[in-house]
């Protein structure tokens, strides 16, 4: 064992010191301020989201402006905090492994992302929110309806989504699989033809197709998946003032009226 000379006392209290500013910041730099100073944000008066752009019409850029679906979702739980809400764009794989929670990039992460047990051992989700299954996309009158249509075909997926692992597992021999960065390269593929189809979820399907009617969805899949918002594990306060704000949206007709603005009609009850 080798000594150590000694530290002066002094030295020591500052070292302890600084060792717990450091902790008290890496759990938080800020407070909601305003109706709920027990909710912990990474910075002060800001409530910062990450998602993964584009995926319409849960968050796309408009006019210089990201909105969607989820924008107006998590504004609801801005407002509840008296904050603002800010928009943190980033790679999707920084959402679903935990990262951004870990490196304090965001407060929550709302990216149409389902809640998997996967997902759920490195971040907490919120109550579920939206309801969702994957979809088969296609150029129009083409004959792709399931995946044996599509034997010697290129069939595409966006990377680290559920609509990519359903692909992997159930597409069969013969299927040529391609993954793409994002939602808005798989499509335009699609559209051009450099693929034969591509799968995603129906809603963000749906929406594609009204706007371009040279394509089609030729088949769903039911896989039962809900959307959750992602928080840091164990940053309880936000993630049960975000539950509270989704039931009360959902009673009060605020929820239906936001999924009716984006999806045409009012949600299907179960």
């Amino acid at each position: 064992m080798s000594l150590r000379p000694a530290i002066p006392v002094t030295a020591v209290g500052a070292a302890v010191a600084l060792l717990l500013t450091g902790c008290t910041s890496t759990k938080s730099n800020g407070n909601a301020g305003g109706k709920d100073g027990g909710v912990q944000l990474v910075s002060e008066g800001v409530l910062k989201t990450c998602t993964h752009l584009p995926y319409p019409p849960f968050q796309s850029k408009k006019g210089g402006e990201v909105v969607g679906f989820d924008v107006d979702l998590v504004d609801l739980v801005a407002e509840e905090l008296d904050v603002k809400q800010e928009i943190v764009n980033t790679p999707f794989e920084g959402i679903e492994t935990g990262q951004d929670f870990n490196t304090n990039k965001c407060d929550l992460a709302a990216a149409g992302m389902t809640i998997t047990p996967a997902r759920d051992k490195v971040m907490d989700f919120s109550v579920p929110y939206f309801d969702a299954t994957q979809a088969l996309i296609t150029r129009k009158g083409k004959p792709y309806k399931e995946f044996a249509d599509l034997k010697g075909q290129k069939f595409g997926y966006q990377k680290a989504t559920t609509g990519g692992e359903y692909a992997k597992k159930e597409a069969p021999k013969g299927v040529e699989l391609v993954e793409f960065e994002d939602v808005g390269l798989l499509l335009a593929a699609v559209k051009s033809g450099q693929v034969a189809a591509g799968i995603n979820d129906n809603g963000v399907l749906y929406d594609y197709v009204k706007q371009n009617p040279d394509t089609e969805v030729t088949a769903e899949f039911d896989t039962g998946e809900q959307y959750g918002l992602g928080f840091r594990t164990g940053n309880d306060a936000l993630r049960e003032k975000a539950d509270a704000v989704i039931k009360a949206a959902k009673k009060d007709g605020r929820y239906d009226k936001i999924y009716k603005k984006w999806f045409g009609t009012a949600p299907k009850s179960k």
